[in-house]
């Protein structure tokens, strides 16, 4: 029982970390895509604003991967625990800044310019975050339940969706359209200052990882974990970066470029466009423990691959029932998309990518996969998506590109490695095992070549 209370402690704060995190990361989000066109790009027409705006929220995703790869370095060599605390508090301190900063009317052309900066510290700090709290969880899990408990974490994305959108919501509802572009809009944003000295106080309370507490006696710390990553897994990190390319890219089509096509395209309020997407994220919170816990039985890759599907298939429903203009079939749309779609992948995603890696680089490789992905297919695809609707004045380019990029990630994953319910001592043992034959491998080439 004590070993039962331990991991839900731990999963519970990684999880409270972890939506207070990404809340300072999808504010931008829904700023970007509501109201930083006219405020830091007023110059521009409205299409142009937008793609602009929009072009400023996809900056944070060049600097996760530097994120992912020096926080990763840092979090095999020296622990998972103080690499979550730093992340958080870079994290908190930018979005604050972030809910101060003039606008366009006040400084001109340096309010865009801070805005695009602080955005890259902004996607710097969140580049550390996922690994770091997805390894905490789930190198403290029992084998038979690692894809439940490693589910947790994730609900902290459909939370901190709804805590930014609900912030933004009420912002929106309690002000006027111009006192929401004065003043109104900075609010959510200054709310981080003081949820994110919640999320210190837990984290420094936990334990670190079991993981690492083996290769400290062992003595088997790294000395450059990326280094060893190149060397060992590079395949591995190719496959799981392309694997989640139709999951980047429909989260964002859903959770910020709908909201852009929603209020302009289909002209419905703001706030009913912020409810479904509430909706749709507390949906998604059910989903991820019960596709965990399913990954445990039938295993990781068919629930990620199954996910993966459906995003393909549905993208093409996805927008018809968002043209009805019938707000229950949209929020059905958004609620389906991700919960059943989303839901699937994110839930499978934390225990099927820590599995594929030794405990020496694992921060490090998990890291840079999901980054490298997020700058990949996240990123670019509100800006793609406004473009393609832009110049074929309908929905039809967008939808082959999703289906496009279902094909690449099922194919992706095919070749993966399945674990589940196998421990990870056993992996890291395995893993072991195989490096010290590939160097005895290059040990007797490199004598036979001299």
């Amino acid at each position: 029982m004590a070993e039962i209370a331990d991991i839900r402690r731990v999963a519970l704060a990684s999880t409270i970390g972890t939506t207070l995190e990404w809340y300072d990361f999808f504010i931008f989000a829904s700023a970007a895509a509501l109201v930083f066109s006219k405020l830091f790009f007023p110059t521009f027409d409205p299409v142009a604003g937008t793609i602009a705006s929009l072009a400023s929220f996809a900056v944070g995703f060049i600097a996760r991967p530097v994120g992912g790869a020096v926080f990763g370095h840092f979090g095999d060599r020296i622990g998972r625990k103080a690499m979550l605390v730093l992340s958080l508090t870079m994290m908190g301190g930018v979005t604050f800044l972030i809910g101060l900063l003039p606008t366009y009317a006040s400084v001109g052309v340096a309010a865009p310019v801070l805005l695009t900066v602080l955005r890259f510290v902004q996607g710097f700090a969140v580049g550390g975050e996922w690994g770091g709290a997805t390894l905490m969880v789930i190198e403290h899990a029992p084998a038979k339940k690692r894809g439940f408990y490693g589910s947790w974490p994730q609900m902290g994305i459909p939370g901190a969706l709804i805590l930014s959108t609900g912030a933004m919501a009420a912002s929106t509802a309690l002000t006027t359209p111009e006192q929401f572009a004065a003043w109104g809009w900075r609010v959510p944003f200054l709310l981080s200052g003081i949820l994110v000295v919640v999320g210190i106080v837990i984290r420094r309370r936990l334990a670190e990882s079991p993981s690492i507490e083996r290769m400290r006696r062992k003595h088997e710390t790294p000395s450059v974990p990326i280094a060893t990553l190149l060397k060992r897994h590079k395949r591995t990190t190719f496959l799981l970066v392309a694997s989640q390319a139709v999951q980047c890219a429909g989260f964002y089509v859903v959770a910020v470029y709908s909201l852009v096509y929603l209020t302009q395209n289909l002209h419905l309020p703001r706030s009913d466009a912020l409810r479904a997407l509430m909706i749709a994220a507390a949906c998604t919170l059910v989903a991820h423990p019960t596709f965990g816990a399913l990954s445990d039985r039938i295993g990781r890759k068919k629930v990620f691959m199954g996910g993966m599907i459906f995003l393909g298939l549905f993208i093409y429903p996805y927008f018809l029932l968002l043209n009805t203009g019938s707000y229950p079939l949209i929020v059905l749309a958004m609620s389906m998309a991700m919960a059943l779609g989303e839901g699937a992948v994110q839930a499978a995603q934390p225990s099927l990518f820590a599995e594929q890696y030794a405990s020496g680089v694992r921060y490090s490789g998990v890291s840079l996969a999901y980054q490298l992905a997020t700058v990949s297919w996240s990123g670019p695809t509100p800006v793609i998506a406004a473009m393609l609707i832009a110049w074929a004045g309908g929905y039809w380019p967008l939808v082959g590109y999703i289906v496009l990029l279902a094909v690449i990630s099922v194919v992706s994953i095919i070749p993966l490695r399945e674990a589940a319910g196998v421990e990870l001592a056993t992996l890291e043992e395995q893993d072991a095992a195989t490096a010290r034959a590939e160097d005895a491998a290059d040990y007797a080439r490199n004598a036979a070549m001299n």
